[in-house]
């Protein structure tokens, strides 16, 4: 839904943009860690305020997805340690977070520190971060007061028709949820040896990988995060020296492989951490390679989970596979 008053906020002057409107002053593309960001934050909260809004939705989060090798833990460099009471797995798509949160998560925009998302009140509030300082808000209300304390502030709203960084439907076409029905189809498909791995997305970004067995598919059910995107893939690769033939030698890959515990790690890596890569496959007790580029490497089939009412509600999609097509058709109803 497109919200009625939508404005760009930002440090730099319109006086000093060209004709073509870029900005041709002095100031920094980056926060200043101070009093500027302080502005900023203090401009969200009016606008807030003053649309009667104390609460905010993440719609669509989404962290850097090139590896880093020798992290624990996939966030943990990303600025959100310590604002979620449920700690970092509190940061996903439908997560409800309280104003003071959803202010610190636009300082962490503002900072570019590697977490973005939308920030939403349905039918009333938005907020966002583009690059280099540019911060949309959006109302179902003027909020004059709201643009006189941000131009009290320092700072320079101009009223727009759209934010460039709103979010944009997809076409209409084929989504699976991940119901009862796809869970069905999971079990079938260990249980007959097609399918060995399950892909779950809970970030754009960010995924984590589960070993399917006929005893694990309910506990990974029972623990998949909310609205995340599911594919199914075949059974990872015991031999190892095939899977490192098809390494490329530039480009971008990602690589799957379970560990001597049992665990399955993933790393999206360019040519430049093919060695650290290479060097962790080949202590894996099974792997894969995965294409990132579309249509390269395709699941067996796909979801999206639902909220616990059954009402698929995540904006983000899953790129239909021939099985999620054939589902389709047997469910025209969706």
């Amino acid at each position: 839904m497109q919200l009625p008053y939508v404005y760009r906020v930002t440090k730099y002057d319109p006086a000093d943009r060209d004709e073509h409107g870029h900005y041709t002053g002095t100031e920094d593309t980056v926060s200043d860690h101070g009093t500027i960001e302080a502005a900023y934050l203090q401009a969200v909260l009016a606008f807030a305020v003053e649309t009667g809004i104390d609460r905010l939705s993440v719609r669509e989060p989404q962290v850097p997805a090139l590896a880093s090798f020798g992290l624990e833990r996939p966030l943990r460099n990303f600025g959100l340690e310590g604002l979620f009471p449920t700690g970092l797995t509190g940061f996903h798509e439908g997560a409800e977070v309280p104003l003071d949160i959803g202010l610190e998560l636009v300082r962490l925009m503002l900072r570019d520190s590697g977490a973005w998302c939308r920030l939403e009140a349905e039918g009333t509030f938005a907020v966002h971060v583009g690059w280099d300082q540019y911060l949309y808000v959006s109302s179902s209300r003027p909020c004059e007061e709201a643009l006189a304390r941000t131009r009290a502030l320092g700072l320079f709203p101009e009223r727009l028709d759209a934010s460039p960084y709103g979010f944009e439907a997809e076409e209409e076409g084929v989504q699976r949820p991940g119901n009862d029905d796809f869970w069905a189809d999971l079990h079938r498909a260990v249980a007959d040896g097609s399918a060995g791995v399950l892909e779950e997305t809970y970030l754009d970004g960010a995924s984590r990988w589960h070993r399917l067995t006929h005893d694990t598919v309910d506990t990974v059910r029972a623990g998949v995060m909310p609205r995340a995107r599911l594919a199914v893939w075949p059974p990872l690769s015991s031999d190892i020296d095939a899977v490192l033939r098809a390494l490329p030698t530039e480009g971008l890959v990602e690589g799957v492989w379970q560990d001597n515990d049992g665990h399955i790690q993933c790393a999206i890596a360019d040519e430049t951490a093919f060695p650290e890569l290479t060097a962790r496959l080949r202590s894996a007790t099974a792997a894969a390679l995965l294409s990132v580029y579309a249509g390269e490497s395709v699941p067996l089939f796909t979801a999206v989970m639902p909220d616990n009412d059954g009402v698929l509600r995540a904006r983000w999609r899953t790129e239909p596979t021939p099985n999620d097509r054939n589902w389709a058709l047997r469910h025209p109803e969706g």
